[in-house]
């Protein structure tokens, strides 16, 4: 493996994070600060820029490229950081800006395709030709490797699972303007508009209740939700295992598309509550899919997949990133 140093970079709604490594070291250190609430695509800029020096501090002249794994959509072929939904700013020019400034090459993809990247290079899916990587986080997204290639698409946003419609209905509108999309339902930001919706369609299964009355002061948060289903709480395990049924149409739909072996998972809300997520997936998703089911497991990487990814993604690029 590589002992060249590269710096991963990971751009997500709430947290933007680098780190120095290599192939073979994996992450050799990290910094994190909270995501710019700005429009200016030059702030952003300036953020991942001052990251970069900082997480390579005296090594910077020896850094050979830079990887970044964004929330999307992104636009591969020119380097740019489109109109994430969760996010403020729009069409950073994030490769060409970086390249510039540090003149070594850049590469960007998705966050969750650079996440399979790490999974496959530095994580569960060692060996693995056919491996998915799925975030349940404030959104939802994929990344998959299909007989040991990368799928990134036309412009990069192959494996968007998030806009997957898993209400035929289209009952709750999803942050990109659609309805029915599973990040509508089953994301840490729209989990509570999925409970409020539940609350007040079925009245009489939670009413005097206290998640009812979280619903109607406007207090109830995805977190708390988890908690109070951790403390046995009736009502709360109810919506989890609605969460659960709907995450595990998305997981069939997943798996009826790629034909994986191995669907690691990760982000905040898969990380956290990892057996009130699993478990209702693995117990329902027989019912909606056709294909054997695969393995179904938290990656071990935690919240540094993406980060690993990165790495990857800078020191060996995929086919059709290279010049």
């Amino acid at each position: 493996m590589s002992t060249a140093l590269v710096v991963g970079v990971d751009v997500g709604a709430t947290h933007v994070r680098a780190a120095l490594g290599s192939l073979e070291s994996g992450i050799i250190r990290r910094v994190r600060r909270m995501t710019l609430r700005e429009r200016s695509g030059e702030a952003v800029i300036r953020q991942l820029a001052d990251l970069v020096r900082e997480v390579a501090g005296r090594e910077v002249e020896e850094v050979r490229a830079i990887g970044v794994g964004s929330i999307g959509p992104v636009d591969i072929r020119r380097g740019v950081i489109l109109n994430p939904p969760n996010a403020l700013f729009r069409n950073v020019p994030v490769v060409e800006a970086l390249s510039e400034s540090f003149g070594v090459p850049v590469y960007l993809v998705n966050d969750c395709a650079a996440a399979v990247l790490g999974e496959k290079r530095f994580g569960a899916g060692k060996g693995c030709e056919n491996l998915v990587y799925v975030t349940l986080s404030s959104g939802i997204g994929g990344g998959a490797i299909i007989d040991g290639s990368l799928l990134l698409g036309k412009d990069g946003n192959a494996v968007e699972i998030g806009h997957i419609v898993v209400d035929l209905d289209g009952r709750l509108e999803c942050p990109c303007g659609a309805r029915g999309h599973w990040e509508a339902y089953c994301s840490g930001r729209n989990i509570p508009r999925f409970a409020s919706y539940l609350v007040d369609a079925y009245p009489e299964e939670f009413r005097g209740s206290r998640l009812e009355l979280l619903v109607r002061n406007g207090s109830l948060s995805s977190e708390l939700l988890f908690e109070l289903a951790k403390e046995g709480d009736g009502h709360a395990l109810k919506i989890v295992n609605e969460i659960g049924r709907v995450n595990a149409i998305g997981f069939a739909s997943v798996n009826a598309c790629y034909d994986p072996e191995l669907i690691t998972v990760g982000g905040s809300v898969a990380l956290r509550n990892e057996n009130l997520i699993i478990k209702p997936i693995l117990e329902n998703i027989k019912r909606y899919t056709v294909n054997r089911v695969p393995e179904i497991r938290i990656t071990p990487l935690g919240e540094d997949v993406v980060l690993y990814g990165a790495i990857a993604l800078a020191a060996d690029p995929p086919p059709q990133l290279r010049t």
